[in-house]
């Protein structure tokens, strides 16, 4: 049986390097999300504390100073955050994209594999047919061969 050789391998191989690449390049954009949502959990946290921060200086004896300073701190983390929040609706941005073009080279892929299993399929069928046509040829060769030894013992 002849070896299968499909003429656009170098598509097929190409596509698979494009997939390794868009794969590593959403993990980067997974983790830049994963990180960005982290920073602005500390920020959140950190608010959580001036909160609390505030709450007890109302509690003890009132320092006007210390609770301007609680204020301004508070002002400045809502600020933060908000700037946090646009870094984090950047990267989930990125990881979007990068999850279309992800899909996008997956579909590439795909599609490469099944003409590959198509042409694998029409190779298999070619070599069977081939193989039949030499049996009949054989077969039809035996046959003649014994036709004309008996027609000559006769």
């Amino acid at each position: 049986m002849a070896k299968f050789v499909y003429r656009m391998q170098s598509l097929l191989d190409i596509q698979y390097q494009l997939e390794s690449q868009a794969k590593m390049e959403f993990g980067r954009a997974q983790m830049r999300l994963n990180q960005e949502e982290d920073k602005l959990q500390v920020l959140i946290d950190r608010k959580a504390a001036y909160l609390e921060e505030g709450r007890r200086m109302r509690n003890d004896r009132l320092h006007i100073m210390d609770l301007k300073d609680n204020r301004n701190a508070m002002l400045i983390i809502d600020d933060m955050i908000e700037t946090q929040r646009g870094q984090v609706a950047l990267a989930q941005k990125a990881v979007d994209e990068a999850r279309r073009r992800l899909q996008e080279v997956m579909q590439q892929r795909k599609m490469h594999e099944k003409l590959r299993e198509k042409a694998f399929a029409t190779f298999v069928r070619e070599e069977n047919a081939a193989e039949h046509k030499a049996v009949d040829e054989l077969t039809s060769y035996t046959y003649g061969q014994r036709s004309k030894v008996k027609g000559e013992q006769q």
